[in-house]
């Protein structure tokens, strides 16, 4: 250990400073505590072993002054003295030294003091290297937890809403009336447009608004109005008490409402929303309060309510399936998103910005679309809107991967569209079906119709039960009949 001896004694001074060399310590002596202060700034000493009275600086003056400097505290001061009393024992341990010894010093007892000198520099070193070293680990987690999350944020909102190009001056007022009805929550939206053209994507932009952060923000809560039936989607909306029907859970459950709270209740496929649920849902609008299924206590509610539909609501409301007082209430604010097939100035700038994007996701090279393969597009109906175009170009990058995107990497996707197609219901007028001779039972007749013209609609239930006339639940429970049927017969 390098230790700095001070005493003004030169025949106690020698005799500590042979033992201490004998135990094999680096010692540098000093005759006054003057001299010991100069030496010690220039070097780093665990250990200061000083004599009390000395003329001058005392040892407890010389304890005190060295604490104060910036490398005091790797120091511990052991001080003695020939004239040892309660007092200085006292004062000097107030001075910050680390033990005190009288003279004449016992070697012993020297050598044990050292010892656990030793022992505790160790710990105090360490430590002061593991606190540092703690400080610098949290900063770098912290620094690190901050970019996660920056990449977290990103990757929620590509996750959550896509990306958003906006090419047109109809989207463009599409988007600046988003971005105002954000600022007010308590307007309620009806946003209307063919399946595929984002009619979700215009609700998440009115409910997170353009800096979009849905790590911060109030909930977006979405129900398909067309997947449940009536008992289903009741419970679904309102939740339900404990024990209100057989097969509910025995505490009870929190309906879309509930998990809405504070901020948003997307409504997709208004038009389904069964007759006897529309006065229930025009009452929560009203009151801003409703009842669970089988309770008795009012729940209050704090949500905005954006709708969506991909048929016209007033077409339900002169049919009489849809209440025209609700109908009303929901299009305080009114959005219509026009097909793809009348914005097609925005096919070839969505295409490329789908491009850009999946090829970066999936690390490939395209980066731009070929003429010829731009002409399609353009010329191209879209019957599935943006998602049609997002699909085909997606798939285009998973399963190829050149610099330019060709006919042959997306006419697999475009059947429909070929210069001398095969008979496709998408290309004609009539729908022909075969019939047998040996007879054709009429449900089964029906189930061929249903599939034929699904198929000619690139199995789109809700462009097909728009042509049939009937609803989409209807469509669906058809469907299932049939496939049940399959399965039992097979």
């Amino acid at each position: 250990m390098k230790i700095l001896l001070v005493d003004d004694e030169r025949h106690s001074l020698q005799t500590m400073l042979w033992f201490l060399r004998h135990q094999d310590h680096e010692v540098t002596e000093c005759a006054s505590a003057t001299e010991a202060l100069k030496n010690f700034s220039l070097d780093d000493y665990p250990l200061v072993l000083t004599d009390i009275l000395m003329p001058g600086m005392t040892g407890i003056e010389l304890a005190t002054a060295i604490k104060k400097l910036p490398n005091g505290w790797k120091t511990d001061i052991v001080v003695f003295t020939g004239y040892a009393d309660l007092n200085s024992a006292v004062t000097a341990l107030r001075a910050g030294v680390y033990d005190y010894l009288t003279k004449p010093i016992n070697p012993e007892e020297l050598a044990s003091v050292i010892e656990r000198v030793a022992e505790h520099q160790a710990l105090l070193r360490e430590n002061k290297t593991l606190t540092e070293r703690f400080h610098d680990e949290v900063h770098a987690a912290t620094e690190e937890t901050r970019r996660e999350l920056v990449h977290m944020k990103q990757i929620v909102a590509e996750t959550m809403l896509g990306t958003v190009g906006i090419f047109s001056e109809c989207m463009k007022t599409i988007y600046q009336q988003a971005k105002q009805l954000h600022a007010d929550r308590s307007i309620p939206v009806l946003i209307e447009g063919e399946t595929g053209t984002g009619k979700e994507v215009i609700a998440k932009l009115i409910h997170y608004g353009s800096s979009f952060d849905p790590l911060s923000a109030a909930p977006f809560v979405d129900l398909n109005c067309a997947a449940l039936t009536p008992t289903l989607f009741e419970s679904e909306l309102f939740g339900y008490e404990a024990g209100s029907f057989t097969g509910s859970t025995t505490k009870g459950a929190k309906g879309k409402l509930d998990l809405a709270r504070g901020g948003t209740l997307f409504l997709d496929e208004i038009g389904e929303l069964p007759p006897d649920l529309q006065g229930k849902l025009l009452r929560v609008l009203q009151e801003k309060e409703f009842y669970r299924v089988g309770g008795l206590k009012k729940i209050k509610t704090n949500i905005r309510v954006i709708c969506a539909t991909n048929a016209p609501l007033e077409q339900g409301v002169e049919q009489g399936t849809f209440r025209k007082d609700l109908y009303f209430r929901l299009k305080v604010a009114h959005i219509v998103i026009p097909p793809l097939r009348n914005r097609k100035e925005e096919i070839l700038p969505l295409a490329t910005m789908f491009l850009q994007e999946f090829s970066r996701r999936k690390k490939k090279h395209f980066t731009a679309i070929d003429p010829q393969t731009s002409r399609l597009m353009e010329e191209y109906d879209w019957p599935g809107n943006v998602r049609e175009l997002q699909n085909i170009i997606e798939y285009a990058t998973f399963a190829y991967n050149d610099k330019e995107l060709k006919l042959k990497h997306v006419m697999g996707q475009l059947q429909c569209h070929r210069e001398t197609p095969p008979a496709s219901p998408c290309r004609t007028d009539v729908l022909e079906l075969p019939f047998p001779v040996q007879g054709y039972p009429l449900k089964k007749y029906t189930n061929d119709i249903i599939l034929k013209i699904l198929a000619a609609h690139h199995n789109n239930h809700s462009a097909t039960a728009k042509y049939l006339g009937i609803s989409r639940r209807a469509l669906s429970y058809r469907l299932e009949e049939k496939r049940h049927k399959t399965k039992e017969s097979e």
